[in-house]
């Protein structure tokens, strides 16, 4: 009987915690509905939006990439050594140096339906001479090597006109720097109209992404720089744009999706590594604020030292591929090592972050993570083909996209914290104002009234007027028709003052039934005419709403006309003289009794 009924009551305790968990959900869905919609909707667009783009670019992929592949029966001479009638799909060497030379030849095929053909080469920091027959019959490279300038790699399109069928081709390389590769790329001939775009159609993922990044991050960079000069809060994303424009630059340079501009390739590489070099910088100082809000001594020793070191690093590498005593490429592997204790040092800030349970550090970490596996994955497939000749995969353009993963998920993280910070802001306002505003007439209070009055005193060459109001007969009404009309009396009277002195400076409610207007640098005739367009607003009023019987006693002075500068004393001084036009207002108004 006690099993049942211990059984029966944790029984209930599970039905009570699922209606809770059902209930919580369901709340959650009323108040986040419409945004869980919009973000599905957004998402889904541009998921179609993609594929959509992408089915336009692949629908003829198979009629254009039709070609010619020159990868067999190769006879390939390096460092002395000869390799006869090899595929370059399965043929790998040492690592290069600089200095060693490569020499390739094969027969041409004697049949290819090409009229307009462009041979394809891909080049990896080296100069190339290529021969038809004994004819020279394409350069480029050798000049800057001479020059101890840098060469640049990726593709050439030359040109392979029909008259090449069935003669010997012969590719020469004069590699310009150490270590650049393994293996040697596929050799494939196309039809001219045809060569750039199975380019693009093959790096279309890379090209989509990083001209995405890039028009962002200048678009924001734009507005940001303007943004900045306004509030420093918008630096967040300024480095956002920053990080956004470096990675899309070396995204299509990477891919060599920048080569529809004709750019030569030693500037196609420079604006690569360029990028690469620069791109840990705004996203340091980016995630400067998380290293802040840690409080840890430790952490903050290892930011200032990554810091240092990647700002160091990148003038002197620059400072030397300038100058062409080192080239970037060079100390590429200096820079992939420091890339990898940038990205381990940003984990552990994030994982450390997660001890305040907070939503946006764990959206932060799930983005640090999809961009530490994207660009791992695309260092140890470079390491593999650079160093070892092993094509790990085809697969293209994963860091890239892990990069435009991780900056959607800097730009929401930075949206949101600064809704937070805005609405935090907001609420501060909020409390200030009530803090500084009369509750009834919506003025300032008597708090802000004399704050602002010892800020004028320790300004003592500044010269200003303060008059002082009194509202008439309000004890009578409040004694005859309740202080609901009392009240409408006060805002009616709040009302005519701050219409008349508002806009000149400072108008306020003492308490009860007295005012305040201070009014800095006017002068005497300015001020008569003010008094004048005074009385004439509270007969407007007066006439506008019936029974209402404004009237209000007031009294002026001005430092310029007593020569008083401490303010206090300017205030009494227009206090009396309120107190003698009310005296007289009663003198006038023999039925109102007592001081009103």
């Amino acid at each position: 009987m006690v099993v049942y009924k211990r059984s029966q009551r944790e029984k209930w305790k599970g039905d009570i915690r699922k209606r809770a968990m059902i209930e919580k959900v369901r709340n959650y869905i009323k108040k986040n509905g419409l945004k869980i919609l919009w973000i599905v909707y957004v998402g889904a667009s541009i998921i179609f939006t993609m594929w959509f783009a992408d089915r336009l670019f692949v629908q003829d992929y198979d009629s254009i990439s039709n070609c010619l592949l020159l990868n067999d029966h190769w006879d390939i001479t390096f460092c002395k050594t000869v390799s006869e009638d090899v595929s370059l799909d399965d043929f790998s060497f040492d690592r290069v140096v600089t200095g060693d030379r490569i020499v390739m030849k094969r027969k041409l095929p004697k049949k290819w339906s090409m009229e307009e053909g462009v041979l394809r080469l891909n080049i990896r920091h080296s100069a190339v001479k290529m021969f038809i027959g004994d004819n020279l019959v394409y350069e480029y490279g050798f000049d800057r090597i001479e020059q101890n300038e840098t060469v640049g790699s990726g593709y050439l399109f030359i040109n392979f006109p029909e008259e090449y069928k069935g003669k010997n081709l012969r590719l020469e390389l004069l590699v310009s720097e150490d270590e650049v590769f393994t293996r040697l790329d596929d050799i494939k001939v196309y039809e001219w109209e045809n060569a750039y775009r199975v380019l693009f159609t093959e790096n279309r993922i890379p090209m989509f992404v990083g001209v995405f990044l890039l028009i962002f991050g200048l678009s924001t960079l734009v507005i940001t720089t303007f943004a900045m000069a306004v509030s420093s809060k918008y630096a967040r994303i300024f480095c956002i744009s920053a990080f956004s424009i470096c990675m899309g630059l070396w995204t299509l340079c990477n891919y060599d999706i920048i080569l529809i501009f004709s750019i030569p390739l030693y500037s196609k590489s420079l604006l690569e590594y360029l990028s690469l070099y620069l791109v840990p910088i705004p996203l340091l100082v980016y995630i400067y604020d998380n290293v802040k809000n840690l409080n840890n001594s430790v952490i903050k020793s290892v930011f200032q030292a990554l810091f240092t070191v990647q700002v160091v690093f990148d003038i002197v590498v620059i400072g030397l591929h300038t100058k062409d005593i080192v080239h970037c490429v060079a100390v590429l592997k200096y820079l992939q090592v420091l890339l990898v204790c940038h990205l381990v040092f940003f984990t552990i800030v994030v994982l450390m972050s997660l001890r305040t349970r907070n939503v946006l550090n764990r959206l932060y970490l799930a983005g640090m993570l999809v961009m530490v596996g994207c660009v791992g994955y695309d260092l140890y497939s470079y390491y593999m083909e650079r160093y070892k000749g092993v094509l790990v995969s085809k697969l293209k353009g994963m860091s890239a996209l892990g990069m435009m993963v991780f900056v959607f998920i800097l730009i929401i993280e930075f949206y949101m914290k600064l809704s937070h910070k805005m609405l935090q802001e907001a609420e501060r306002n909020s409390l200030i104002k009530s803090a500084y505003t009369d509750e009834l007439t919506q003025l300032y209070n008597r708090r802000y009234c004399s704050e602002h009055m010892q800020q004028i005193n320790e300004d003592r060459s500044a010269e200003y007027t303060i008059v002082c109001f009194d509202l008439n007969n309000l004890k009578v009404v409040n004694d005859t028709l309740g202080h609901a009309q009392g009240d409408i009396l006060i805002k009616s009277a709040a009302e005519v003052i701050e219409k008349t002195f508002g806009k000149l400076g400072v108008v306020g409610r003492m308490g009860g039934d007295e005012f305040i207007a201070i009014l800095k640098n006017s002068r005497r005739e300015r001020i008569e005419t003010l008094l004048k367009q005074f009385q004439q607003n509270i007969d407007k009023k007066n006439q506008n709403v019936p029974d209402l019987n404004l009237a209000i006693a007031f009294g002026c002075a001005s430092s310029y006309e007593t020569g008083e500068k401490e303010v206090e004393k300017l205030y009494q001084e227009a206090d009396d003289r309120m107190y003698e036009n009310k005296q007289q207002y009663k003198k006038e108004h023999p039925d109102v009794r007592g001081r009103q």
